[in-house]
């Protein structure tokens, strides 16, 4: 259900962009959500421990949602969404480049083979189709793999700052701060078209927030809980699976066999980087003893 949400953000955002703008889109998407799981922690008088840690709070809120959320909805002006689906799988591979220069986490041989591979497949994923590759698609490439370095980035401030910090005061605390950076900056950024936005971009944006945001958070948070962040992150593979599925269709979006193959390349890099195998996550031989243990 996860993937399925997550996936379905980029369809979201695709439609919504072309009526609100990145920026407007990216607002709305925060702003509802920070308040839908704000509305959530009160009823189930959960500790967001808002106070304490506003200032961490404030830099994962810009990092981790702000400008990526922003970046992800300039680059898909452009992108179909199951290309920026794609591309976005690759936030494992920051990771592990950002673990290394910043945590000092080891990149094993496996991991660097990964991020090479997976780099080959974005590469084949955008050069085989039939989209332009001129400056404006670049430039949407780069901002949309931009944004999963952003997401990297998130992730290792989170381990580095926000230990001991609750789940859920992490997303309302970063929602939150998210808003109060993009509110200012939305009226100067509404888009040039004189007419309002259609019913379809505001049903969309709506559904981003409440269900690819704000629910997917609890969603996420709940199997962080349950099963692990090894096993969560799984997640990675099947989001870009169901960006495929929701833009062919919706939106009507070819599944070429370029996007085919490259996802597969990205996602078989990315299993490389993260590790993930029926060994690491306890599935293998011996792994329903392990997890009984």
């Amino acid at each position: 259900m996860l993937a399925a949400l997550w996936g379905g953000s980029f369809l979201f955002i695709r439609v919504a962009v072309h009526g609100l703008g990145p920026v407007v889109t990216a607002t709305a998407r925060v702003s509802v959500a920070g308040l839908a799981l704000l509305l959530y922690a009160a009823l189930t008088r959960q500790g967001l421990d808002l106070r304490a840690r506003w200032p961490q709070y404030l830099v994962l809120g810009a990092i981790g949602a702000a400008i990526p959320f922003a970046l992800i909805a300039a680059s898909e002006t452009r992108l179909p969404a199951s290309m920026a689906a794609i591309l976005n799988a690759t936030t494992p591979l920051f990771g592990a480049l950002v673990g290394a220069l910043w945590l000092q986490e080891p990149l094993r041989a496996g991991k660097a083979a990964g991020i090479v591979l997976a780099l080959t497949g974005v590469g084949i994923t955008v050069g085989w189709g039939p989209l332009a590759l001129d400056s404006r698609t670049v430039v949407a490439i780069g901002a949309s793999l931009l944004a999963a370095l952003c997401y990297a980035l998130a992730g290792a401030y989170t381990k580095a700052r926000l230990t001991g910090a609750p789940p859920l005061g992490m997303a309302v605390g970063s929602l939150g701060a998210a808003s109060l950076i993009l509110l200012p900056v939305a009226p100067f950024a509404l888009p040039a078209a004189a007419t309002p936005p259609s019913a379809a971009a505001l049903w969309c944006v709506l559904a981003l927030a409440l269900f690819s945001t704000a629910f997917a958070y609890i969603l996420y948070f709940r199997l962080v809980v349950d099963v692990g962040p090894t096993r969560a992150l799984t997640v990675t593979f099947l989001t870009p699976v169901f960006g495929l599925l929701w833009g062919a269709l919706f939106l009507h979006e070819a599944v070429s066999a370029g996007k085919l193959l490259g996802g597969a390349i990205v996602l078989a890099g990315t299993a490389l980087v993260t590790e993930t195998g029926p060994r690491s996550l306890g599935l293998g031989a011996g792994g329903k003893a392990r997890r009984n243990r």
